[in-house]
């Protein structure tokens, strides 16, 4: 049985990693009586944690939000994380979350033990970042936290929405969940004007507080909803859409194509499906191209011939560039030199 600061140091622990335990649940982690665990959760409550009791058979411990953020306990592996999080916080797109992140690393790694601080400091040391600078399309960290206060709570949003013309709109909607790329963060929701599912970027989006009220879920608009995001944002947002088999393995495909590129389906060992998009066929030809994969067009039809078309333009440009004389450095046209080296015909 665990000695009276140990145990309470692994209650809080539990209940920090858990979002209710049960009084018996608690009381078999601990090897413990559960009328010593009502015990120590109140020996808690007296050190100023604030511990939730529900009472009936379905009730529980759960660790509250109190005025000031209690200290963490973290085992090594989570400490490691948690530095290695913050290290690369940076890059995520959310504005000025680098100075605060930094602030962040600085107080864990004060309190890290020294086989753990030496294991981060390696990290830093030895590892050179190559993150993204925050750019026009970076995120309000008060606006995010905002967004994913009213998902969890399920209250209606409203806020003013910035197409990708520049063209303002208002909307209200019933915002379900944050979705975040490796370069954009979207919010998916239900808009009630357009009564059907729509993605917003979070950076174009400026709340207009009031909020709520609060609403019943709906059911998602589809189980995967990174898929259905990267549906949106790389096909269904342009004009022209394609099927294209890519002759590669998915996982190389996916080495390539980020998730607002397309979205990828395997398809056998050597091939995979492509669905993407581009403002026409034409832009459409030399997407695909530039993938650097060989490829089959399966739809639409109209892509075979935007292809063609492209195929054959390249074809005169190199019959051109074959019958036409070599070209100096300062472009102007030369004949070519006779074995003697003089340029002229003998």
């Amino acid at each position: 049985m665990l000695e009276t600061s140990a145990r309470l140091l692994r209650l809080l622990s539990l209940l920090q990693a858990h979002r209710e335990w049960s009084g018996p649940d608690l009381a078999d982690r601990l090897g413990v009586s559960a009328r010593t665990v009502r015990r120590d959760v109140d020996r808690l409550r007296e050190l100023g944690y604030p511990v939730n009791a529900s009472p009936g058979t379905g009730g529980g411990y759960q660790l509250g939000a109190g005025a000031e953020l209690p200290p963490l306990l973290l085992d090594d592996e989570e400490a490691v994380a948690v530095a290695v999080g913050l290290r690369t916080a940076a890059g995520q797109g959310v504005e000025g979350i680098g100075e605060t992140s930094v602030r962040a690393l600085a107080k864990l790694e004060q309190v890290l033990p020294d086989r753990l601080r030496r294991r981060v400091g390696a990290l830093n040391a030895f590892t050179v970042p190559m993150l993204r600078g925050p750019g026009p399309d970076a995120v309000d960290p008060a606006v995010l936290t905002e967004l994913a206060h009213l998902c969890r709570d399920a209250e209606r949003l409203r806020f003013e929405y910035r197409g990708h013309d520049g063209t303002p709109s208002r909307r209200t909607v019933e915002p379900h969940r944050l979705v975040c790329s490796e370069r954009r963060w979207y919010l998916v929701a239900w808009d009630l004007g357009r009564e059907d599912w729509r993605t917003f970027r979070v950076d174009r989006i400026a709340p207009r507080p009031p909020h709520g009220p609060r609403f019943v879920p709906r059911e998602p608009p589809a189980e995967d909803l990174a898929a259905y995001v990267s549906r949106g944002v790389s096909t269904r947002a342009y004009a022209s859409h394609a099927v294209v088999r890519l002759l590669a393995p998915v996982e190389e495909a996916a080495e390539r194509i980020s998730p607002t590129a397309g979205t990828l389906e395997p398809e056998g060992p050597h091939s995979c499906l492509l669905r993407t998009g581009a403002a026409s066929l034409d832009v459409m030809v030399i997407h695909v191209m530039l993938l650097g994969f060989d490829f089959e067009v399966l739809e639409p039809a109209g892509l075979i011939d935007a292809v063609r078309t492209a195929h054959d333009r390249l074809a005169r440009s190199l019959a051109r560039a074959a019958a036409s004389p070599p070209r100096t450095p300062d472009g102007a046209g030369r004949t070519p030199a006779t074995p003697n080296g003089s340029g002229a015909a003998s």
